[in-house]
């Protein structure tokens, strides 16, 4: 495994554990968050183990093309249902909504790279989904007010 992906598996494993915490930490208001905002946990969940898996795991094979499906569609339903969270900040549309958009033409970029055999630039683009998406966007839901963070620090 590459120290790159060492990296960026351990700080994926990292905020998958803390976005837990959090809802563990959250279990009294439960009741109060939208579905929607639960199918969004549901698959940023997922991703994140799943990103974890496939940054430890050898590349190539069958599982790992698996798994990167998975993975792919995860990101894009998460992409998705965001586009229909609105209000959490000001009643209408956030930066984190342009990311969104931003997944959504990424993620099969990212497969069609990996189908047509562009290894280097399947990595680039899946490392920096990770980063910026998951990562980086998974950092702002617990500052500001939101809900992982009005969970996690009460």
């Amino acid at each position: 495994m590459s120290p790159v992906d060492r990296c960026l598996s351990l700080a994926a494993l990292g905020l998958l554990c803390v976005v837990l915490v959090a809802i563990g930490r959250g279990q009294a208001h439960w009741a109060q968050a939208p579905w929607l905002v639960w199918a969004h946990l549901l698959t940023i969940v997922c991703a994140l183990a799943l990103t974890v898996v496939q940054l430890w795991r050898p590349k190539g094979g069958a599982t790992h093309r698996a798994i990167g499906l998975t993975w792919v569609m995860l990101m894009f339903a998460t992409a998705l249902i965001t586009l229909f969270i609105v209000g959490a900040d000001d009643g209408g549309y956030s930066i984190l909504h342009g990311l969104s958009v931003w997944v959504m033409i990424q993620v099969p970029m990212i497969a069609i790279a990996a189908r047509k055999r562009q290894i280097e630039r399947h990595q680039r683009a899946a490392r920096a989904m990770v980063v910026g998406s998951l990562l980086i966007a998974g950092f702002f839901t617990f500052p500001f007010h939101r809900l992982l963070g009005t969970w996690l620090f009460g």
